[in-house]
């Protein structure tokens, strides 16, 4: 593999001229505007909801807010572009309208929702299938000019977890973005961020293969966003349940940041702010 990366190393974001500087990891607060999202608390099911959950996830320390209107667990129902709309604009206006300073990413893997999401006022793409499931996206990110979270699945929401196979997860994984990110660039989009896609078309060996290598995603010179938490690599393993994977949840975000992670995808904000804490002052 070339030595040579595609993007000068960044430690920050420009989102709509404002600098977010992430040389100290950032933490992002899951708000699912869905009714099926495989951790029964994430869920919201009013804008009323949405609102509160939002302020707690902001007094936590959330630096961003992720909202999705299509559930991506394992065999999640398909919906259509305009129920995932109908789900998720109404509640970017008012979170906007409520919360100025807030910083919200979109999760959406949809061309035309992301466009009108960041119309309605959302300032990031998060798409799990980083342009694969629909063609228009990068040129629509292009356009936009906002910074993009592109994902590694393989497969789609409905298929990913059936018998997925590699060779060699890592290498496979690696090249992949590698691709897409030399796309990214030759459409001029500047600020990325890569999701190795813990949990998205991979066992739970493949998924720990990837976090014990995650240094190696350095390799780009991008910022890394991981999103472990409450999943089946973690409460499958310890024999329990997505509401009992909290501890779990801790215990891997450490191990990432402590391997360069920058962003933490979390359903618990709180604990994932003390991790970074705790992680920041044993670095220095």
């Amino acid at each position: 593999m070339a030595e040579k990366t595609f993007f000068e190393p960044k430690k920050s974001l420009n989102i709509k001229g404002k600098l977010v500087d992430l040389s100290t990891p950032k933490i992002m607060g899951i708000l699912n505007i869905t009714p099926d999202s495989f951790y029964s608390n994430s869920r919201t099911n009013s804008i009323d909801q949405a609102l509160t959950k939002a302020e707690q996830f902001i007094n936590e320390g959330a630096t961003f807010i992720d909202i999705g209107g299509y559930s991506s667990r394992p065999g999640a129902k398909d919906i259509s572009e305009d129920e995932e709309l109908g789900r998720l604009v109404p509640v970017i206006e008012k979170l906007v309208e409520t919360f100025p300073e807030i910083l919200i990413s979109v999760d959406t893997f949809r061309a035309r929702v992301a466009e009108e999401s960041i119309s309605a006022g959302a300032h990031i793409i998060n798409d799990i299938s980083a342009g694969d499931l629909d063609e228009k996206m990068f040129e629509t990110v292009a356009r936009l000019n906002v910074p993009y979270i592109m994902m590694h699945m393989q497969g789609t929401p409905q298929n990913m977890q059936t018998h997925p196979y590699y060779k060699n997860v890592l290498l496979e994984v690696i090249d992949y973005l590698a691709k897409k990110v030399a796309d990214l660039k030759a459409l001029h989009v500047h600020d990325v961020i890569i999701d190795p896609g813990f949990g998205f078309g991979k066992t739970i060996e493949h998924n720990y293969e990837l976090l014990n290598h995650l240094e190696d995603f350095k390799i780009f010179k991008l910022q890394v966003l991981v999103g472990f938490s409450r999943k089946g690599m973690i409460h499958k393993v310890l024999e329990t349940s997505a509401a009992e994977a909290l501890n779990g949840t801790t215990v891997l975000n450490t191990i990432a940041l402590q391997k360069g992670a920058s962003i933490l995808r979390v359903h618990d904000v709180k604990e994932a702010v003390e991790c970074v804490k705790l992680v920041e002052r044993l670095a220095g």
